[in-house]
């Protein structure tokens, strides 16, 4: 059997810590909700469970769909705005990670610690420090499906595959609520297929719930 790739890679979250056959969905509402009542709708039709990363703005925006999230399912933090957070001070960080925990947890009634995902990925050894100094993990994924990207960069098949390809016990897949600038909803239509081929292969879904914060 072929080593499993490392679950924390420079302090953050990059695959579950199991040799168990799961995978996490993870889905982030950062921009429009353009496919979350159809994953919403597939999530539940499938019973599959999963961890959204929020932001305030995407709660404050569509309370409904907030509300629908909270119900069910685990939630992250991804700031007030997805804003890049390595441009801004130390007191402003601090802000969007804070901020955005008090408006999620009036918005789905669930308590974002200790998961929390960076705006596009982009963090550094302060940025982190501060995350895990408010403690928080940071979660990364193992395999981003690309949907974000549109249709002239990927396909529902395309997003499937890489899922499959990067198929490992603990993966942490990256999907999006949200339309891509072309809007198409890519991740929202490849969700079924995904979810199908991931259970044909022994796996079963989990969720980020249980992961501990840094000490």
């Amino acid at each position: 059997m072929l080593a499993l790739p490392p679950a924390i890679v420079a302090g953050e979250l990059v695959r579950l810590q199991t040799k168990r056959h799961v995978v996490a969905l993870t889905f982030d509402g950062g921009g429009n909700a353009d496919g979350a009542k159809r994953i919403l709708a597939v999530l539940r039709r499938d019973q599959v469970p999963a961890t959204f990363f929020l932001t305030g703005h995407f709660v404050h925006t569509y309370p409904a769909i907030a509300r629908a999230i909270g119900r069910r399912y685990v939630v992250g933090n991804h700031t007030v705005d997805h804003a890049d957070l390595l441009g801004k001070s130390d007191a402003s960080v601090r802000w969007e990670i804070t901020a955005a925990a008090s408006l999620i947890l009036r918005a789905t009634g669930r308590n974002t610690h200790p998961l929390f995902r960076f705006p596009y990925g982009a963090r550094d050894a302060r940025t982190l420090r501060i995350c895990h100094q408010l403690g928080y993990v940071s979660v990364r994924w193992t395999v981003d499906t690309w949907g974000w990207m549109g249709a002239s960069m990927q396909s529902v098949g395309g997003a499937e595959r890489r899922v499959l390809t990067a198929l490992v016990p603990g993966e942490i897949v990256l999907m999006h609520l949200g339309s891509a600038r072309d809007h198409t909803t890519i991740d929202t239509s490849a969700l079924p297929a995904v979810i199908r081929a991931v259970r044909s292969r022994g796996y079963r879904f989990v969720t980020l719930r249980g992961v501990q914060a840094p000490r």
